[in-house]
């Protein structure tokens, strides 16, 4: 028996390099997975290759109106919601803030701050009809620091941290745990492909050797810390921030010469 028998667990973007894993973990531990987004193509190929237990429903986590829709269908096919994982989330393209395009910023923060508040609203009153409920927003180590030329990202990343505490001092009460998960880099296509054509990808400015672990994180390694988040072993991590970054955030290791 699975970890998440008879759970219902929805991820945003569920079909991204981080969400696929996040949702084909669930669907193994025994959950009912609903991948939703806006890439219908590679989510109903998920969708296929589950099986029974998932589904797909498109939605933009920018729009409120779809949000309701996507709660409501997800209770018709499952019942109430047990888990959200506020996954989706866009970069920017790099470029300094005074050549930042507002639309930019407005995107940007539309998907990565908005979209998870709403995620947040619309979600609660369903965990509350489930008796509790987990909800984990990802987040980023960029939350804990400033980035050149992707202020938007790292704006909206920062901006979740408060969104994140502030939900949890809500929902305590009502049996629902808000924690957020705080990757470094990750292999996935946010990292190895370019934002827009022409630009160079995120992973060509970042080299791992000066870090304690010498390696880009794979999606799997994030998906274990947010199994963990959203099982009884964490009921009482609430509010929690959980850095997975290799040690990015402790700066360079430096390497002793004896003698």
């Amino acid at each position: 028996m699975g970890r998440f028998e008879n759970k219902t667990v929805l991820v945003t973007g569920g079909a991204g390099g981080q969400g696929a894993s996040h949702v084909r973990a669930y669907h193994r531990e025994g959950a009912n997975v609903v991948v939703a987004g806006i890439s219908e193509g590679e989510s109903r190929a998920l969708v296929a290759e589950l099986g029974d237990r998932s589904t797909f429903v498109r939605l933009n986590v920018a729009d409120e109106g779809e949000w309701r829709a996507v709660v409501a269908a997800t209770e018709e096919r499952f019942g109430p919601m047990d888990i959200l994982v506020n996954n989706a989330g866009i970069q920017n393209p790099a470029a300094p803030i005074e050549h930042t395009d507002l639309a930019v910023w407005e995107r940007v923060l539309g998907v990565n701050l908005t979209g998870q508040f709403l995620g947040i609203k619309t979600s609660a009153p369903s965990m509350r009809r489930a008796g509790g409920g987990v909800i984990v927003n990802i987040a980023s180590t960029m939350a804990h620091g400033g980035t050149a030329f992707y202020s938007p990202y790292v704006a909206s990343k920062w901006a979740l941290r408060g969104l994140t505490r502030t939900a949890a001092l809500e929902l305590g009460r009502d049996n629902i745990r808000v924690n957020s998960i705080h990757p470094g880099v990750v292999s996935t296509p946010l990292i190895t492909e370019p934002t827009v054509p022409g630009q160079q990808p995120i992973g060509d400015f970042y080299s791992p050797e000066p870090y304690a672990v010498q390696r880009l994180a794979e999606p799997e390694e994030i998906t274990s810390a947010l199994l963990y988040l959203t099982s009884p072993e964490a009921a009482f991590a609430t509010g929690t921030e959980l850095v997975i970054d290799g040690g990015l955030l402790l700066g360079p290791a430096l390497q002793y010469e004896s003698g």
